[in-house]
C-alpha cells in the first residue's frame, strides 16, 4: 500500500515537532535562549494544524502534535 503525501507530510511535521521540543528542553536546562526554537515549533504546529484540518486523512492520524512541557 502506498503512502499519501499528505499523511507522509503529517508524519514528518510531527517528527520534527518532537525533535524541536526536546531541543527546547535541552536549551532550557543548559540555561539558554530557546526563543528561536520556541517560534520555528510555533510554525511546525500551525503546519501540521493546517494540514490536518485541510485534508482527509484517516482518523487515527487526525489528532493534535503534544506540546512539550
Amino acid at each position: 500500500m502506498e503512502e499519501d503525501p499528505d499523511t507522509y507530510r503529517i508524519l514528518r511535521l510531527r517528527a520534527e515537532i518532537l525533535e524541536l521540543g526536546s531541543a527546547i528542553r535541552q536549551l532550557q536546562r543548559a540555561g539558554l535562549d530557546d526563543a528561536a526554537a520556541q517560534l520555528l515549533i510555533g510554525r511546525k504546529r500551525a503546519q501540521l494544524e493546517h494540514l490536518v484540518k485541510t485534508n482527509s486523512v484517516s482518523p487515527g492520524l487526525n489528532f493534535r502534535a503534544r506540546r512539550p512541557q
